[in-house]
């Protein structure tokens, strides 16, 4: 299999960094609060693919660059273009865009490694996404997310929000921000399940960073197979689920980490985990 070092990547459209075992990408646009542009688009999309061939990085952290997570698509270099294609009546012009957005949600739930998401500040459109897709999210008590499409006339159903957010947070409110668009309060947000935790601003991307450094050093195979079962099994009932929960159990202790948590809790001492 082909190998991507993901320490040696450079990122185009955002800032990449490769500390240890976790790596953090940072929406870097501070000045228009981190939105998306179609590259931008494409390379997390293409990125999120390619590590699923990385061997160094075993958790991504995703965050925003000044006070923000990403306030959306772009409005002049996204909305304005996309106008003008249905200006022109370009319906596939239009929906290769839309599952173009879409593939960069499909990319993160099918890369093995656990995303976080460090929310702070505006959490917005795609932003919220992005967030919705990650794993695991902390925010901060200024973070305010909202799926606001239909704001702009779209309807709450993009880039898999339809599915993935009342998993999250339940139907009937994952609902009412889907048919207002309204932002959701990182209290509310927290107290709904959106985020694991809130902590403070200046805590955040110190806390996620830990906190994938901690995931990091657990038996990183049996956590890509953890991530597949939590996706798989939304579409299978409770037999099919259980038993693919045994294959995948069966599969896990044929890895060296089951033996290594074996042995170390003989001699009482904490496993040293190596993802094989």
């Amino acid at each position: 299999m082909q190998t991507f070092k993901a320490a040696e990547y450079k990122a185009t459209h955002f800032k990449w960094e490769v500390s240890g075992k976790v790596a953090t990408i940072t929406l870097n646009r501070p000045e228009r609060k981190n939105p998306l542009t179609f590259d931008s688009y494409a390379e997390l999309g293409t990125l999120f693919r390619r590590l699923a061939q990385a061997s160094d990085v075993k958790t991504v952290v995703v965050t925003g660059a000044g006070g923000n997570f990403c306030s959306g698509g772009d409005v002049h270099e996204i909305i304005g273009p996309l106008v003008k294609k249905q200006e022109a009546d370009d319906m596939p012009g239009l929906l290769a865009f839309t599952r173009m957005t879409g593939e960069l949600v499909k990319a993160m739930r099918h890369c093995p490694q656990p995303i976080i998401a460090a929310v702070d500040g505006i959490c917005a459109g795609a932003g919220a996404i992005i967030a919705m897709a990650s794993d695991l999210r902390l925010g901060t008590p200024r973070a305010k997310t909202a799926f606001l499409f239909v704001r702009v006339g779209l309807a709450g159903a993009d880039m898999g929000a339809c599915s993935i957010l009342p998993r999250l947070i339940g139907h009937g409110r994952a609902s009412e921000l889907l048919y207002t668009g309204r932002s959701m309060s990182a209290d509310e947000a927290d107290r709904w399940g959106f985020f694991n935790r809130l902590v403070a601003p200046e805590d955040l991307l110190g806390e996620a960073q830990k906190l994938a450094a901690e995931i990091a050093d657990g038996p990183t195979f049996a956590h890509g197979v953890t991530k597949t079962c939590l996706h798989q099994e939304w579409a299978m009932d409770i037999d099919s689920a259980i038993e693919a929960e045994a294959q995948a159990q069966a599969i896990c202790m044929q890895t060296k980490d089951y033996g290594r948590a074996y042995r170390a809790f003989v001699a009482k001492q904490r496993p040293v985990f190596e993802g094989n």
